[in-house]
């Protein structure tokens, strides 16, 4: 079972991200509500795949760009899957180059979700 750690500002948010991947047979092993609590936990669980919100509220030094890169330090081969609202594509172009693999929008489509999912976890 592949393990998944999601990380949103939001509670309903990973709530609903976390209800459509336990549904695919997905174990969510984390969830984190900000940046650097977000890669501490990468550290300690190690999951197959992040899906990472970009935009949280600054109340530390990093956002969710700053965790794709300190996480892609960590590990090169991570698998980062980017949750943005419509409108911001500079920054999801930003975090892909900063090492994400694929991004969905919000509202999360789970048909969507599912397929980016897969996507990134089939092809590494």
């Amino acid at each position: 079972m592949k393990r998944v750690m999601i990380v949103d500002d939001a509670l309903f948010m990973r709530q609903m991200i976390s209800k459509i991947l336990i549904s695919e047979g997905y174990e969510v092993c984390s969830e984190a509500s900000c940046a650097t609590e977000a890669v501490e936990k990468y550290k300690k669980f190690k999951p197959d795949l992040v899906t990472m919100d970009i935009v949280m509220p600054m109340m530390e030094e990093l956002d969710g760009i700053g965790a794709v890169r300190e996480i892609v330090k960590l590990d090169p081969q991570a698998r980062i899957l980017i949750c943005s609202v419509m409108g911001q594509q500079s920054l999801v172009v930003e975090a892909i180059r900063a090492g994400a693999r694929d991004f969905v929008t919000k509202p999360v489509q789970p048909e969507r979700l599912i397929v980016a999912v897969r996507n990134i976890l089939n092809n590494t």
